[in-house]
């Protein structure tokens, strides 16, 4: 990418949107990212954060005129209805889940963009799936429209990689962790809210049951395997549908044994709701080894140092 083309991320307000803008911005400069999401903002805020500009993904038409007016040429597509949200609107999330992946994928199949990146999600594997290191390649029957809009969405990458040679990169995020944003509406949730709560109340009622083991990362991690992948040789990207990755697994239990080794008063109770079929329905830890092979990721958290960095930084953002 030379000086004069930019990086655009679009659904920038989001959970991942709001530090992925950040650390693309340390790389490229402040003025060669452009932040858009649905919402406007004011002037004085955009003068606080950067470049913005207002979008809807579904408007192929106003994305066409950012992306040309700012001489984008790599896209980070990030604005989707997530897990638990989805399944109150699935007709919507289908809608936005797969009309913005087309409109992105179509300008990058006309030339107008040289680099896609579009996130998958554990959610595309479903109760057939093996739940104990989930292979790569495996059967994949996702129960979740958000699931089934992402397995769908990793086939059309693909197709577009094939025939119309797009490059496209993408990664099958886990349960993500933060302290930046508040989270989106996924069935992972509940380890982001368990840490504001262990310091706001001393307590959290978790809506998963105490043993529902699921694979998390922290969101450190994530940015950063975001970043590599695009960063990496193109050679390099032997998969183009999405690759597996992984951070931590663990329960709602082993993260209300490892927040008590910080908070000693700390209590956790237990009220299933619906999120519990999503994530009985998902892997329990994941094979990320093709990632690992292919373009060199490592993450760089466990369960113990990033419930440290957690408390610490939401601490420090209290005070």
């Amino acid at each position: 990418m030379n000086s004069k083309e930019k990086v655009m991320v679009v659904g920038s307000q989001g959970q991942i949107g709001t530090e992925l803008v950040v650390g693309l911005r340390k790389i490229y400069g402040a003025g060669n990212v452009i932040a858009s999401d649905i919402k406007e903002i004011d002037k004085s805020e955009q003068e606080k954060t950067g470049l913005y500009e207002a979008a809807n993904v579904l408007d192929a038409k106003r994305l066409h005129e950012i992306i040309v007016k700012h001489n984008v040429k790599e896209v980070y597509l990030l604005a989707a209805l997530l897990s638990a949200t989805a399944e109150k609107n699935p007709a919507f999330a289908w809608e936005l889940n797969m009309n913005g992946l087309f409109n992105v994928l179509n300008m990058a199949k006309e030339g107008v963009l040289s680099k896609v990146y579009w996130p998958s999600s554990i959610a595309v594997f479903g109760p057939t799936t093996p739940k104990e290191y989930t292979p790569q390649y495996t059967v994949m029957e996702p129960s979740t429209v958000y699931g089934i809009s992402k397995q769908a969405g990793e086939r059309w990458c693909e197709y577009y990689v094939n025939k119309y040679n797009v490059d496209v990169r993408s990664i099958r995020y886990p349960g993500l962790i933060g302290w930046k944003s508040a989270p989106g509406g996924g069935t992972t949730d509940y380890a982001v809210h368990i840490f504001h709560e262990a310091l706001k109340s001393g307590s959290y009622e978790c809506f998963l049951s105490e043993n529902t083991r699921l694979p998390m990362m922290y969101m450190p991690d994530a940015i950063k395997a975001t970043i590599d992948i695009m960063q990496a040789d193109s050679a390099k990207i032997k998969i183009r549908s999405s690759y597996n990755l992984a951070g931590v697994s663990f329960s709602p239990k082993d993260i209300a044994n490892e927040i008590r080794k910080h908070i000693q008063s700390f209590t956790i109770s237990y009220k299933p709701d619906f999120r519990q079929a999503i994530a009985d329905s998902w892997p329990q830890s994941i094979d990320d080894s093709r990632a690992k092979t292919d373009w060199g990721w490592q993450p760089g958290f466990d369960l113990q140092k990033m419930t440290v960095d957690m408390l610490t930084n939401l601490k420090n953002q209290k005070k």
